[in-house]
């Protein structure tokens, strides 16, 4: 009886939450990459995650079953000014020569409950725990521009940015499928890198995301934009 109902409370764990593991991806200083670039003073570097089997390892779920193609960004800002990605002049270019936007922050949140509410990350888990599990997973992930600065004149200049978040969130935890959508958007507006500024002196990284539907990665054509003197810049990063 014990070993009855001790097999039925793990099928009642196994079924309410989704097999998850945090992931967290690391990153290289950009001097390291070989597409590495140095504009307006602004080493920086991109890295595609556009395989299948690499983007799963990195991210530890199908991310490209999910309709996403990750593509990593560091930036050491020495520009000597505040810099930001303008997303709307910023387009992956695939082995087709076609141009891809960068998802907005809505998308990526709808191609997340799309992905989860078809059951493909986990057979026979509700949608709420799957949503929380995979959304956590992105997040964790999707490594955004936090707030940090260097602790004592020792320690030299820069700040290290991006940190991955992790922690997942829903599950089998409560709380409406509402509210939970309200968490996962206001998640991805604060640790995404869209939209958000890299001050001077700090080392910056995390993610962009661009539709699935583009199945290879050639390069990334990057507009970076300095906030005080408003004055803009091309980079163009070959991904292979």
């Amino acid at each position: 009886m014990k070993r009855l109902v001790s097999m039925m409370l793990c099928l009642t764990l196994v079924s309410s939450c989704a097999t998850y593991k945090t992931q967290y991806v690391s990153f290289k200083p950009p001097e390291a990459y070989p597409n590495f670039q140095v504009v307006a003073g602004a080493p920086m570097a991109a890295e595609a995650y556009a395989d299948q089997a690499q983007a799963t390892d990195a991210f530890g779920f199908d991310i490209r079953g999910a309709g996403l193609l990750p593509v990593q960004l560091v930036i050491d800002n020495k520009s000597g000014q505040t810099m930001e990605i303008v997303s709307g002049q910023t387009f992956l270019v695939d082995d087709d020569n076609r141009y891809w936007n960068v998802m907005a922050n809505r998308a990526a949140v709808e191609r997340v409950e799309q992905y989860t509410a078809s059951g493909a990350m986990a057979a026979g888990a509700g949608k709420t725990a799957v949503v929380g599990a995979i959304a956590g997973t992105i997040l964790g992930a999707a490594i955004g521009i936090v707030s940090g600065r260097n602790v004592g004149s020792a320690i030299g200049k820069g700040a290290a940015l991006g940190a991955a978040g992790g922690a997942v969130i829903g599950g089998a935890q409560g709380g409406s499928d509402r509210e939970r959508e309200y968490r996962i958007a206001d998640d991805i507006r604060e640790k995404g890198l869209e939209g958000k500024v890299i001050p001077h002196a700090y080392l910056a990284n995390g993610f962009i995301f661009f539709p699935g539907e583009a199945r290879s990665a050639k390069e990334l054509r990057m507009q970076v934009r300095e906030k005080e003197s408003g004055d803009t810049y091309l980079v163009t990063f070959k991904l292979k």
